[in-house]
């Protein structure tokens, strides 16, 4: 069979883009050698329906080992009892824990996608949207901070069944505790997605969401340094409250009703080699290489929001506690397309982003979020951060130069070319 050049000539100018590039997408990060060969395995040949030991297939002996691995791995990483690792992606987790929690039309109280939420979190143009009853609760306008007040608030007028926490463009911590009291007295499940900040948590960096939220959702790919995909974990199993029982009369406890959510509620066959690359991740995560890097990760984060102060940006909150920042462009009289744009011909890669009362429109914007986490694993320390913000800066205020946009191009390049893309 002939070789597929014209396929595998893009895959290698994407391995360019890639080094050559300073990559500060919030939710992409560089994975480990290793990850990528699993990705890449025979695995990817097997059908595996079903849960290990339960399969609908013959032959699955070996990939029920990898499964049980990943879910081991990922059980010890957060110190939780229960995990399934079959989640295509983090929407397709969530989807499973709507199906397993909700019925058509029930109640979702999510973050606001306009204040840094995510589509799956009760969007109209997504399914949570479309198929269940949705209210929003944001930041405060002065402070930028989640306001739980206007949380609890709607919460006890509304009586959700579901209320979501957790964020795709917020740079402060969770109160989940507060979150649990609002929860406990409205009569809601509690779903925390954690896609953005897992690995801080799992390091210890930031707080746990896992005692006081039912139900927890990631990603594997963003700060956990896995192959893109999702889990649904918990750390304590518990009754589901409609007393859906089994054939013999039993209550079915949460964990079963989000098995059957997954498949064959919304999934066919997993990805058994994303699985194997996934279980690699996690143990990687679990060494103590990892919570070096993530502190890595913090440091340089809290370094570029106060060098963007510094020089007149406006970051949403006023800095940083994980990974990521979200910053406001209209003081600089320009908006979050037109700064993606420039940036990208200066081969320093963002996205535009909604900030919280956005005077334009999601295809617009009038911000950037930017995210430390895929820098740091490329090898970027403190030191070299500031450089990092000029240049940004360097386009910013010259957008339309063409010429200082191939200048500053050509000084990335010169920066990110001789560093790996995964120096841990």
């Amino acid at each position: 069979m002939a070789r597929d050049t014209e396929i595998f000539d893009l895959i290698q100018k994407e391995n360019k883009r890639q080094k050559e590039g300073i990559e500060l997408i919030a939710s992409e990060n560089f994975v480990s050698e290793q990850v990528m060969e699993a990705m890449g395995s025979v695995l990817t040949n097997k059908y595996a329906e079903g849960l290990p030991g339960k399969r609908y297939y013959g032959g699955c002996e070996i990939v029920d080992q990898v499964e049980n691995l990943a879910i081991e791995r990922l059980k010890k990483l957060f110190n939780i009892t229960w995990a399934n690792v079959q989640p295509h992606a983090g929407s397709q987790a969530n989807y499973a824990v709507t199906l397993a929690c909700l019925q058509p039309g029930d109640k979702i109280l999510g973050f606001d996608l306009s204040h840094g939420g995510h589509l799956t979190h009760g969007s109209p143009v997504n399914f949570s949207g479309k198929r269940f009853t949705n209210f929003f609760y944001g930041v405060n306008k002065e402070t930028g901070l989640v306001d739980y007040d206007q949380m609890e608030e709607i919460a006890m007028r509304e009586k959700p069944q579901l209320i979501i926490c957790g964020a795709s463009a917020y740079s402060r911590d969770w109160d989940y505790e507060r979150i649990r009291k609002i929860a406990d007295a409205c009569g809601a499940i509690i779903l925390a997605d954690i896609s953005h900040p897992a690995g801080l948590i799992a390091a210890g960096l930031l707080n746990d969401p896992f005692d006081h939220c039912h139900i927890v959702t990631t990603t594997t790919h963003k700060t956990l340094r896995g192959p893109r995909g999702g889990v649904i974990m918990m750390r304590h199993d518990f009754d589901n409250p409609w007393g859906i029982t089994t054939k013999k009369g039993t209550v079915r406890k949460m964990s079963s009703l989000l098995d059957s959510a997954v498949f064959p509620g919304s999934q066919g066959g997993p990805l058994e080699h994303v699985i194997a690359a996934k279980a690699v991740a996690f143990e990687e995560a679990n060494a103590p290489e990892f919570k070096i890097y993530m502190e890595q990760v913090v440091k340089n984060a809290k370094k570029m929001a106060a060098a963007f102060v510094e020089k007149g940006y406006q970051i949403i909150s006023g800095g940083t506690e994980n990974h990521s920042m979200l910053i406001d462009l209209r003081s600089k009289g320009l908006t979050g397309k037109d700064a993606e744009n420039a940036l990208v011909a200066a081969d320093i890669t963002v996205n535009k982003n909604m900030v919280p009362f956005d005077t334009e429109s999601p295809f617009v914007t009038s911000g950037i979020r930017i995210g430390t986490a895929a820098i740091t694993t490329r090898g970027i320390k403190e030191n070299q951060i500031e450089t990092i913000v000029d240049l940004i800066d360097r386009v910013l205020m010259n957008k339309d130069n063409e010429a200082e946009l191939t200048a500053v191009k050509k000084e990335v390049n010169q920066l990110m070319s001789d560093l790996p893309l995964f120096a841990w």
